[in-house]
């Protein structure tokens, strides 16, 4: 793909081929920013800039894998050692290496956000705390805000406004359980997902000749997706790296702040509206011409979020024309709502023979999803919903998980607790908060004193039997690949067994569940493509936990089932349907009734909208409902007030009246059967987790007799069970980290490890 400057427009062009200095890409939605920043990449790569210095991160895995892969079809295998992926893998790689300049041990544990909860709720209950005061989920968001804006417990405890902000909460103790959370994760050898940012941070401030150095050296330029999701922290960390004396300033971030809408995760706007003010030499460069939607879709997008004050200016266009205007449903009720969307997405499936998966369904809550699912199914429409339990977050996964977790790192304490007594073998509460007290007198991990604490005798054998099976498993892990240990892990420990005994669907499910968990750690110890030249990938169990532990729902494959899609808008950004339908468009619902006061939060909200409507490529309908029964008891809201800033223009039937609670309305009887629903979104009955299809193979794997590694040379033909067959281009590095490059025809080139890599010979 010589020719790639060429499918460019001239803004585009001008912002990839500007390489030098800091260059900030203001890339509004539909506007090719993929295609940008990743012919950006390949040109950097294309003029001679070494792979191995270019740093570029992203928010999803699924968007690092994306962006190698469309570079790779410009300069082929070079790709794969440009440094893509998101913070925190990133980070935690190079963590990985350096931890013990910082006190943590290099197989350190990644704490998801039940074990940061559930360590708070020990240290809570140690310190004779009220938990309904001290809320977990209350002081943990306190906690992560304070590492995210680089406040140590100690700086914490010095800064008067917080501890005030603490008092007035009637939390003056947060400071003590901040202290303490942060002292226990240290002995665990754990860090939580913050921690993978913070401790980054840490470890290139204390270590300014030692780390620092090396990575300003390695990355000489730094590329930064979606910048205006960043927080302080992590625009601290790519300050760091790139502003030292002599620096030639070679960053180029690429964003939107008309869709900033993580505050509530920490993300800070003022990241990209105050970027010029760091660099006065910045070059600016304007996406706005919008190549995924229709002319209303898009006008009615400028019209919504000229209301906000703070945002740099650009307005979008489209040459797709104008478009099918778009449709505003009014439904007397929420039960309605959920009726005409499914009647409409059925005329939409019939009349412009759109597939279930050209559709989305997008609301405000989780909740919401309730009564659209009823009447999807009354319909017999397939659906998914997204932002429910992930596959990684189930009870029998994460049990399971924690067994090896304690293999690889035997004082994770969260991991410990989980599986002291799974299966049941008579270690019961009591005992183990005994061992917890014990340890935290003695200030030790628990594995440590399991025992010497003072228990009884009958409980201390039961503590030997357990302490000896995990030394067994630690033993095996030194000659067992993940798989291979999994697979004893689960035998020895008797999970397996109890699992097969519950014979009910809920127990067979459990049960698919722990098979396909092994079905992904076999497909890990298999995947023998080289991914980054500077660390190479280790089949080991520690890999494998730490590739899951930064696993995000938004890196799952799809299905082969053929869905509308339900989710929140949150979670649609980045996404684009044929058929949007948002839903629930009212106040107090959207905008949330929680930032209806505060006008940052009423432009947050905004930006949301915004996200919302720019998703539609062809059809965008906006629906509300005059009345919604909630918190039992029915209410009266009045449609969004961002529907009137849309102009008749672009709307189908007119003007929106917000008049909803007039007397008419507060009249009427909603007929809706069904409660309004408090927890989150959960899948239909019609989908289950099941074990992943085999993916088709190049030949019978009966026949397949892969040769030795180091028979592997250059000009060799080769067969590969996944790629199929292909041609060594070159073999590089010695011994046991000798590389082989092949170009397969059907998949492209790939660089291989021949340490792990399965290969044919041929000829």
């Amino acid at each position: 793909m010589s020719d790639y400057l060429s499918q460019l427009n001239d803004v585009q062009r001008a912002a990839v081929t500007t390489l030098k200095g800091p260059v900030m890409v203001i890339a509004g939605p539909g506007s090719g920013k993929t295609r940008v920043l990743t012919y950006r990449i390949a040109h950097m790569i294309n003029t001679g800039i070494p792979p191995r210095s270019i740093l570029a991160l992203t928010f999803t895995n699924k968007a690092a894998k994306e962006m190698k892969a469309r570079i790779a079809k410009v300069v082929g295998a070079q790709a794969n050692t440009v440094w893509a992926g998101t913070f925190h893998s990133i980070f935690a790689r190079i963590l990985r290496s350096e931890a013990d300049k910082i006190g943590f041990p290099k197989d350190f544990t990644i704490y998801d956000t039940d074990d940061s909860k559930n360590l708070l709720k020990t240290i809570i209950s140690q310190l004779n705390l009220d938990p309904k005061v001290y809320n977990p989920n209350v002081i943990r968001n306190r906690i992560s805000s304070a590492k995210s804006n680089v406040i140590p417990p100690k700086a914490y405890a010095q800064n008067e406004q917080l501890l005030t902000e603490d008092r007035m909460a009637k939390r003056p103790y947060t400071v003590k359980i901040y202290e303490e959370y942060v002292k226990r994760c240290k002995r665990s050898g754990a860090m939580d997902f913050d921690d993978l940012l913070y401790q980054f941070f840490i470890l290139l401030y204390k270590n300014p000749d030692q780390v620092l150095e090396k990575y300003r050296d390695r990355f000489k330029y730094v590329l930064v997706d979606e910048f205006q999701d960043t927080n302080f922290l992590q625009y601290a960390i790519v300050k760091k790296l790139i502003n030292y004396p002599g620096s030639e300033h070679n960053i180029c971030i690429v964003g939107d702040d008309a869709q900033s809408i993580y505050a509530f995760r920490g993300a800070t706007i003022d990241n990209i509206l105050d970027f010029e003010k760091d660099y006065s030499d910045l070059k600016t460069y304007k996406l706005e011409q919008n190549y995924r939607s229709t002319g209303h879709i898009v006008q009615a997008a400028n019209q919504v979020i000229m209301y906000n004050k703070k945002q740099l200016q650009k307005k979008i266009w489209s040459d797709k024309g104008g478009g099918q205007k778009i449709k505003v449903l009014a439904t007397l009720s929420e039960s309605e709502e959920g009726k005409k969307v499914a009647d409409l997405i059925l005329e939409q499936k019939n009349r412009h023979h759109l597939a279930n998966s050209d559709i989305a369904i997008l609301y405000r809550t989780n909740s919401q999803s309730r009564v659209f699912e009823e009447f999807l199914r009354k319909a017999n429409i397939p659906y998914k919903v997204f932002g429910g339990m992930s596959f990684y977050q189930r009870k029998e996964v994460k049990d399971f998980l924690a067994y090896l977790r304690v293999v690889v790192n035997p004082v994770d304490e969260e991991a410990l607790k989980r599986i002291i007594n799974y299966p049941k073998r008579g270690i019961g509460k009591t005992t183990v908060d005994k061992i917890g007290k014990y340890a935290a007198e003695e200030g030790k991990p628990m594995w440590t004193v399991l025992e010497e604490a003072p228990v009884g005798n009958a409980a201390k054998k039961k503590l030997a039997d357990f302490a000896a099976m995990m030394r067994t498993f630690a033993k095996k892990a030194e000659t067992l690949d993940a798989y291979d240990l999994a697979i004893y892990v689960a035998k020895q420990s008797k999970i397996k067994s109890t699992l097969e005994s519950d014979k009910s669907i809920e127990g067979m499910g459990r049960m698919e569940n722990l098979n396909a968990l092994f079905d992904g750690i076999k497909d890990f110890t298999e995947d023998d493509e080289v991914v980054d030249d500077a660390i190479m990938p280790e089949k080991t169990l520690a890999a494998y936990l730490q590739s899951i532990a930064l696993y995000t729902d938004l890196d799952e494959k799809k299905d082969d089932t053929e869905y509308v899609t339900l989710m929140t808008t949150h979670a649609a950004k980045g996404l684009e349907f044929p058929s949007v339908f948002v839903v629930g468009m009212e106040e107090d619902l959207f905008p949330s009734f929680m930032s209806k006061n505060d006008a940052q939060g009423v432009e947050e909200e905004r930006r949301l909208f915004y996200v919302a409507i720019t998703r539609a490529e062809q059809y965008l309908t906006l629906s509300f409902a005059k009345s919604r029964y909630q918190y039992g008891q029915t209410r009266y809201p009045e449609p969004s007030r961002f529907l009137d800033e849309i102009s008749v223009e672009h709307l189908e039937g007119g003007a929106i009246k917000r008049s909803a609670a007039s007397t008419d309305f507060r009249n009427f009887e909603s007929k809706s059967s069904f409660g309004s629903g408090s927890g989150g979104a959960k899948l239909s009955g019609n989908f289950k987790v099941l074990k992943p299809k085999a993916r088709p193979l190049a030949i019978d794997p009966k026949d397949f007799k892969p040769s030795p590694g180091d028979a592997i040379q250059s000009g060799q033909k080769v067969l590969h069970l996944k790629f199929g067959e292909g041609k060594v281009t070159s073999v590089d590095g010695t011994g046991k980290g000798r590389v082989a490059t092949v170009h397969f025809p059907e998949a492209g080139s790939k660089r291989l490890m021949l340490k792990f890599a399965k290969l044919q010979i041929l000829n």
